[in-house]
């Protein structure tokens, strides 16, 4: 099997188009793509007419190694393959007894490991031997800071353009929660459907999803790196108003980690862009844009003394030291701290 970068896209691709590998191991915190693949899998490996005959659902807590390998190494009851899935791997005892079957698979069966929130020890034969024979896909968590240049990757995939804040907007209301990006994202298609134009703006989410183009983080952030202490006050009395949609956590913690980024910026002896964005991870300009503006408007004995004020916040909404403040009080207190 010829090498390559293993990623999600690199998978579903060969699965559409009737690749398929003898022996799939999928892992990792994020159980989304876990479920994407392992449905591409049972969509695609089999015809409809094939299902009944050689099709074998395993779950890992109610299972055994010995009748999983046995199933995997049957033949076709008809046709050329037969799939077998063992969902729930991490349930599975003694799940390392497997790698005898993968040392040696049956090539008509597609055998399909789903093992979620964890991995398998990589040092040991069943990880070693599956990345010999077929695919071994660790599904990592994207964490909240991340989920914008995902979403904008996302749609790409789906022929759909997406700016940077519209991006944003939806980040800010899904959090990482990718099943319910799909959910949103699908109404969205929906409705571009007819249109001549398939890109998503503010104006679109805003009408459909009911999120504010003007008040979120992303709008908060740019409003602190270019010191405008109107607007800035203005969105915070907004996520004051509307904290179902707004949590104070999510808010701060965007806050924190634009801030401990503006910090690494500063520091960083490299101030190339390019460097900077690899530096902080960042895929996509539109996320660099803030930064840059900050690095401008903000000193680094400065943005050290911001982080403390977001710390310190971030305590009085969890009820720390705080019997009084409101949250719409704590926002207010600590934009001026941050802008003057």
């Amino acid at each position: 099997m010829a090498k390559e970068t293993i990623t999600f896209e690199n998978i579903c691709r060969d699965i559409n188009s009737g690749k398929f590998a003898p022996v799939y191991v999928l892992m990792g915190e994020e159980a989304y793509f876990i479920d994407k693949i392992e449905e591409l899998l049972l969509k695609n490996v089999l015809g409809d007419e094939e299902r009944d005959f050689n099709e074998t659902i395993f779950y890992g807590a109610d299972s055994k190694p010995e009748p999983v390998i046995s199933a995997a190494r049957r033949f076709p009851m008809s046709g050329k393959r037969q799939i077998v899935v063992l969902r729930e791997a991490q349930e599975l005892d003694r799940i390392e007894a497997l790698s005898s079957y993968v040392k040696n698979p049956q090539p008509s069966t597609v055998f399909v490991i789903c093992y979620k929130y964890g991995k398998p020890d990589g040092r040991k034969s069943l990880i070693t031997e599956s990345k010999k024979v077929g695919i071994v896909y660790e599904s990592k968590k994207i964490y909240d800071n991340q989920m914008a240049g995902f979403i904008v990757s996302y749609m790409r995939q789906r022929s759909i353009a997406i700016d940077a804040k519209s991006a944003q907007m939806l980040a800010d209301y899904l959090g990482s929660d990718i099943n319910k990006l799909e959910k949103e994202t699908d109404k969205l298609s929906i409705i571009l459907n007819d249109s001549p134009v398939k890109q998503i703006t503010p104006e679109l989410i805003e009408k459909n999803i009911g999120i504010s183009k003007d008040y979120n983080s992303y709008a908060l952030i740019n409003a602190l790196a270019t010191k405008d202490v109107v607007r800035a006050n203005r969105i915070a009395d907004y996520f004051d108003k509307n904290q179902k949609e707004h949590n104070p956590v999510q808010i701060l913690t965007a806050l924190f980690n634009y801030f401990a980024n503006l910090m690494i910026c500063l520091y960083s002896k490299d101030k190339n862009k390019s460097s900077l964005m690899k530096a902080l991870g960042i895929q996509w300009d539109f996320h660099f844009i803030d930064y840059e503006i900050g690095m401008r408007k903000y000193s680094a004995m400065k943005v050290f003394n911001v982080i403390h004020e977001i710390r310190i916040a971030d305590a009085k909404s969890k009820g720390f030291g705080n019997n009084s403040s409101t949250a719409g009080d704590i926002y207010k207190e600590l934009i001026y701290k941050i802008i003057h």
